[in-house]
């Protein structure tokens, strides 16, 4: 299972492009030199899932503008993410890639993979330009994330990548004061 810290390996899949309208294979590598936000989610057609997909669409241009992508990822085939692009309204506003893994096996090697269900748990990996997983959160199906979380943490992550020495407080937003760490600091926060 990949941790923070660890480079993903490369691996290769079926995704629908919503841009191009297309069917296509994705590689992770293709990605290096960006910053990567995977969203895994349990399923097409049901209820919480088209909820954050809808309102990552919206933040899109903002991850765009940090130079990452966002790739959603679900155990369901490609053509089911475009079934499911061309009837459902909320998906009808996703422009990102939408990997397929039915096999699962993405799933398993992020540690998402429900193996009595065959679905992933919700999960989300920021992936620095390098390849390497700087953040990860995995959590109950039944709770949906925020796309604004989501893009502060990256945010936050590209931020003490740029600035060595450098740490964000929580909460931390850009133009707010970060951390410079140092042993003058301790005991005194």
């Amino acid at each position: 299972m990949i941790r923070v810290g660890e480079v993903v390996p490369d691996f290769e899949a079926d995704a629908y492009f919503p841009e191009k309208d297309e069917i296509g294979k994705l590689r992770i590598s293709d990605y290096r030199g960006k910053w990567v936000v995977l969203a895994f989610y349990p399923a097409d057609f049901t209820f919480v899932c088209p909820t954050e997909l809808e309102e990552l669409a919206e933040y899109y241009e903002e991850f765009k503008k940090e130079g990452a992508e966002i790739i959603s990822v679900s155990t369901d085939t490609a053509y089911v993410h475009k079934a499911w692009h061309d009837t459902s309204p909320a998906i009808k506003k996703v422009r990102f890639p939408m990997l397929a893994d039915p096999a699962g096996k993405i799933c398993r090697l992020f540690g998402t993979y429900i193996e009595d269900e065959g679905i992933s748990w919700r999960a989300t990996f920021i992936i620095d330009p390098d390849g390497k997983v700087v953040h990860m959160e995995m959590h109950d199906n039944s709770i949906g994330r925020s796309a604004k979380e989501i893009l502060r943490r990256l945010r936050a992550a590209k931020f003490v990548r740029e600035n060595p020495g450098v740490v964000c407080p929580a909460s931390w937003e850009p133009g707010k004061e970060a951390l410079k760490v140092s042993l003058d600091l301790v005991g005194k926060i």
